[in-house]
């Protein structure tokens, strides 16, 4: 999907076109910006923090001493209530010292923002002192969420290698029990989080709202929240680590739980944040996609990565509540005296459980379907090919959208829950592999008998298709009842939950970030040093999880310390590919870090796509596009003569009957 500009004679700033329409404005007070001038996250920081530390001061005087009193239960509820709003005090803390509050505070005191405010909040001429504030301009959100992105997967990645070092090193125990599970629970939920906003987050905020011809997101300040929202939900996670952390597993079942240290309460105020975060940024996305298109994109013509962002988005705005929802009643149980998940007071553990996999499951397709829509968008422009039935793509993201929702119970075939529903729910599961089965059929056919052009995310499409098929027939065998009952809890299942969400989900979306590098940072990426860390991650990938499903197959359980000698030498294998991986993702980092600060500049278009992001100079204006596109095609119309690029014979030209790139004209 090219462009052809029209004439940019409209294309003035946003200033001159209120002045012109004479768009009535609030008076200003003070300078641009008022309050927000003198914020950052160094004084959402240091608020975050003095609020904390006094909600702590404060009710520590009406915390009941241990050893004042006879009822343990009593005092460690006090202790619990305590760090809840301490680190409630610290999210709300520091949300106000980073500015989040001024703008409804401004309009409640009638004192609404000016366009001038407008124009400060976006970071105009602000250089690289805008990625550290509240700023509005999505292309600033979208790059702070690759960076959050980045610091997560490190955070992670580290956990997983403390967790190799022990199961690798059979003849000692390296971490004590405690330490071990709770390096397990925390590395599972800072993944978790990393891969639900590895694509939509960077990708979702920079690069969707430009593709489909839009200025900024529907709601700009709501896009500054709900990435502050997700900084401000981490610490308090990263808190529970040195607080005894969580050692239940990511899931932390109930009524386990209840009886954790207080690292737990770190882990609930981060997931209830979190939610308000992804909620926020759902919300975002799918009303910008909706209604801010540009003119002429008609529903057949939105490039594919819109729709599995949509999708995504639509899933994670339904499902995602229940996973709040399960933290804050077991936060309620913790800190309250309620009884939601205790059976001796009246209430059901079975709550938990079912509220926990409402999100559980469909978490994967949260992942996993914007990184199989970014793939699609590589796909067509590397095959020079026409993405093979738009149409069955999109039935595939309505469908795995619409049957996520009744998979959740085949986690529970072992719980005895409801045994009458498990082959119900068998099936479900076994469905959703159909709509799944579409996008892998989308990607294949348009490699079919293509001509391909080497380059590396090109690479990144091989890699995620292998791994797809491995998770999904293994997926497979997991839906069944029989066959679960033997794998459930094994390391098996761990093999096969990773190669869906780190063999498709951040292999899709190391693909992603480097074929859209060029347009977010303005540099070319340096694919010989990418190549090498991707490459080298993938073998270890696959030496990691291939070996540790012999050893689930072996019957070799999951989270424990200590395991049979007949496990040493998968588990010394899987070590080995572990560090391996690790090594890749260093060099892969190495080479985002290295290209991004002395990458040499990229041009505007350097893969010759024709969706609209790449029709826009680099590096993008604050305001995307001198003037607003008229879509009059499909973005994926290759090998289809271009009317506009026919050389000039010194004749009329009739008009086309069919124009096969995007016109960015006047609007």
């Amino acid at each position: 999907m090219g462009a052809r500009n029209g004439r940019e004679e409209d294309g003035m700033s946003t200033a001159t076109i209120h002045e012109q329409l004479d768009v009535p404005q609030p008076p200003q007070h003070g300078n641009p910006g008022g309050f927000v001038r003198h914020c950052n996250i160094v004084t959402g920081v240091v608020s975050g923090l003095v609020s904390a530390l006094v909600v702590y001061w404060v009710g520590s005087l009406f915390l009941v001493p241990w050893g004042t009193t006879n009822s343990s239960t009593y005092v460690q509820a006090g202790l619990d209530a305590l760090w809840a709003a301490t680190f409630a005090a610290w999210v709300i803390g520091f949300m106000a010292g980073i500015g989040a509050f001024a703008g409804p505070i401004r309009w409640m005191l009638g004192r609404d923002l000016t366009h001038e405010d407008a124009e400060f909040l976006a970071g105009r001429d602000q250089g690289k002192a805008r990625f550290w504030r509240y700023t509005t301009d999505h292309k600033v959100v979208g790059t702070q969420y690759l960076v959050m992105a980045l610091l997560l997967f490190a955070l992670g990645g580290l956990l997983a290698m403390l967790i190799r070092t022990e199961l690798g090193a059979t003849w000692t125990e390296v971490f004590s029990p405690a330490f071990y599970n709770s390096i397990i629970g925390t590395h599972g939920i800072v993944m978790i989080i990393a891969m639900i906003i590895a694509i939509a987050g960077p990708i979702g905020n920079f690069i969707v709202p430009i593709m489909i011809g839009a200025r900024d997101m529907a709601f700009p300040r709501l896009n500054a929240l709900s990435f502050w929202l997700l900084f401000a939900a981490v610490i308090p996670l990263v808190a529970s680590l040195f607080m005894g952390g969580i050692q239940d597993g990511w899931s932390v079942y109930q009524p386990l739980s209840s009886q954790a240290p207080l690292g737990a309460i770190g882990y609930q105020i981060t997931i209830i944040t979190f939610a308000f975060s992804t909620g926020i940024a759902s919300v975002n996305l799918i009303t910008t996609a909706v209604t801010m298109r540009a003119k002429g994109m008609t529903w057949n013509r939105v490039p594919v990565l819109t729709v599995g962002i949509i999708a995504s988005s639509v899933m994670g705005l339904i499902w995602f509540p229940m996973f709040q929802y399960s933290q804050a009643l077991a936060l309620s149980d913790r800190a309250f005296g309620t009884s939601f998940y205790n059976p001796a007071d009246g209430g059901s553990v079975w709550l938990y459980e079912n509220l926990f996999w409402l999100l559980g499951h469909p978490e994967v397709y949260v992942v996993v379907v914007p990184a199989s829509a970014a793939l699609m968008e590589i796909v067509v422009v590397f095959m020079r090919k026409p993405l093979f039935s738009y149409r069955i793509a999109v039935a595939g993201f309505a469908g795995i959208v619409g049957i996520s929702g009744i998979v959740w119970v085949h986690h529970m075939y072992m719980t005895g829950w409801a045994p009458s529903a498990n082959y119900p729910f068998m099936l479900s599961t076994e469905l959703i592999s159909i709509p799944f089965g579409f996008l892998v059929l989308v990607l294949l056919g348009t490699i079919w008998r293509g001509r391909v052009w080497t380059r590396l995310p090109m690479m990144c499409v091989y890699a995620v298709l292998w791994n797809k098929v491995i998770g999904g027939i293994t997926g497979v065998y997991l839906s069944d009842v029989p066959v679960d009952q033997y794998m459930h809890g094994s390391m098996f299942v761990v093999a096969h939950f990773h190669f869906m969400l780190m063999g498709a989900g951040l292999f899709g979306a190391m693909g992603a970030i480097v074929y859209w590098f060029p347009k977010m940072t303005a540099r070319t990426f340096d694919e010989r040093l990418g190549s090498i860390g991707f490459w080298t991650a993938f073998a270890g990938f696959q030496v990691t999880f291939m070996s540790m499903f012999v050893a689930g197959l072996q019957g070799m359980p999951r989270r424990v310390l200590q395991f049979d000698n007949a496990f040493n030498i998968s588990n010394w294998i899987s070590t080995i590919g572990a560090y391996v991986i690790g090594i890749g993702m260093l060099i892969f980092l190495a080479a985002i870090i290295q290209s991004w600060r002395s990458g040499p500049k990229a041009p505007a278009n350097p893969w010759g796509a024709k969706t609209l992001e790449w029709q826009t100079q680099t590096p993008v204006p604050l305001e995307n596009f001198p003037v607003l596109p008229v879509v009059t095609s499909d973005p994926y119309g290759y090998g289809v003569p271009d009317p506009y690029d026919a050389p000039d014979d010194g004749k009329s030209t009739p008009a086309p009957k069919k124009a096969t790139k995007q016109t960015v004209g006047a609007k």
